[in-house]
């Protein structure tokens, strides 16, 4: 995966002067553009990134983009070493060309379509509470998590942690005054849903009631939530399922109770790391339970008892998987129940898994299988030595 870009000229780093005030590209930069389109077959990225490379910024063209700018940022550490330092535009147009040989067609229409399905919600609905949709970590997270994710240490996230099972970690996440503008907040999208009889997409297949965040105009906010708060703790724990390079997310609500979802079956996230906190309200039952991580070949593999786990949400409080640990919901036999899902997506560890045959770092039945084959070969090497002994010596 060495960059066959490394064969040509070098680019020029860009100077003061090489654009005007109007954004009109120079002379340099027109030739350089040139060169690009003539070499996208060759077009490659770097297996390892670049970690001492700070990436640019790509929030301001969110409009704009196809794709997530935070996978901009976290693709841009791949870039060969020549592409590293040239103008943005430029570092921009070589990442796109990569993502579009990737992105079929069709893929890219229905991306379209939904940028322009979140662009009429956002330009229509009036939010409740504007001060939910910029993040203000003050108001809304608990004093012992910031402190934690501050000192960023693996001593410090496990001092605010349980962990009831391998992988699963809970801690005490949001203030209850945030949990409860939160809860308002969707409860007056979905008022106005109604009112103007607008159909919208619901969260996931499982789920018929709930409200994707990202679609009326939490995108930005999540997308900080998971940059700034949930990649820390995931580099530490999940470094495996590509916790060290998350660069996308899908952040919704859910709901269970009467005239909601009951319960939700046994299922593998669409994540390499799921973050799940419950806002309230008052409720009864609706644990959930854990069954194991599982790779796609053994998802529905038989459970060991030692991966079977119940845990009961409390408001405010949160719980860190791995998307690929096998989980569901207990029915809510009264009340109702509410919880903020933040499904977080590593691009890079996806297109790495399409290589792989192993899974044994995390896949618990890949493991017991991989521990087995061990035990065999060293079996059959006792029972080979042991015969050799018992030959009469010449």
């Amino acid at each position: 995966m060495e960059a066959s870009v490394d064969r040509r000229k070098q680019p020029q780093a860009p100077t003061a002067g090489n654009g005007n005030a109007n954004g009109v590209a120079s002379a340099t930069e027109e030739d350089e553009e040139g060169e690009l389109e003539e070499e996208e077959e060759k077009l490659r990225l770097r297996l390892r990134a670049n970690e001492n490379h700070k990436p640019e910024s790509y929030e301001d063209l969110q409009m704009q983009l196809e794709f997530s700018p935070l996978l901009f940022s976290s693709l841009e550490q791949y870039l060969p070493f020549n592409m590293l330092h040239v103008s943005r535009e430029l570092k921009l147009q070589y990442m796109r060309h990569i993502l579009l040989r990737y992105s079929p067609e069709g893929e890219r229409a229905r991306v379209k379509r939904h940028k322009e399905y979140r662009q009429k919600i956002i330009l229509n609905y009036q939010p409740l509470h504007r001060e939910l949709y910029t993040m203000h970590e003050a108001n809304f997270f608990v004093p012992s998590f910031l402190k934690a994710i501050a000192e960023n240490t693996e001593e410090s996230f496990r001092s605010i942690m349980v962990e009831p099972s391998p992988g699963i970690y809970t801690f005490e996440m949001l203030q209850p005054h945030f949990c409860e503008l939160l809860l308002s907040e969707v409860e007056n999208f979905e008022r106005w849903v109604h009112e103007k009889k607008f159909r919208i997409m619901r969260p996931n297949t499982m789920n018929r009631y709930g409200a994707v965040l990202d679609d009326f105009g939490f995108e930005t906010m999540l997308e900080k939530l998971m940059e700034h708060f949930i990649c820390p703790m995931s580099r530490v724990f999940f470094p495996e399922v590509g916790g060290s390079t998350l660069d996308s997310h899908h952040g919704f609500v859910v709901e269970y109770g009467v005239n909601r979802d009951v319960e939700l079956g046994f299922h593998v996230d669409d994540s390499e790391v799921t973050l799940n906190v419950c806002l309230g309200k008052q409720f009864s039952g609706g644990a959930l339970f854990f069954r194991g991580v599982r790779c796609d070949e053994h998802v529905h593999s038989e459970s060991q008892p030692e991966e079977i786990i119940d845990y009961s949400h409390v408001p405010g409080h949160a719980v860190l998987h791995r998307g690929r640990h096998r989980h569901g919901a207990r029915a809510t036999t009264s009340g109702q129940r509410v919880n903020l899902l933040l499904w977080c997506r590593s691009s890079v560890f996806r297109e790495l898994k399409k290589y792989q045959k192993d899974f044994s770092k995390w896949c618990g039945e890949c493991q017991r299988e991989k521990k087995e084959r061990q035990r065999l070969a060293v079996g059959a090497t006792k029972l080979e030595l042991f015969k050799r002994l018992q030959k009469p010596t010449s």
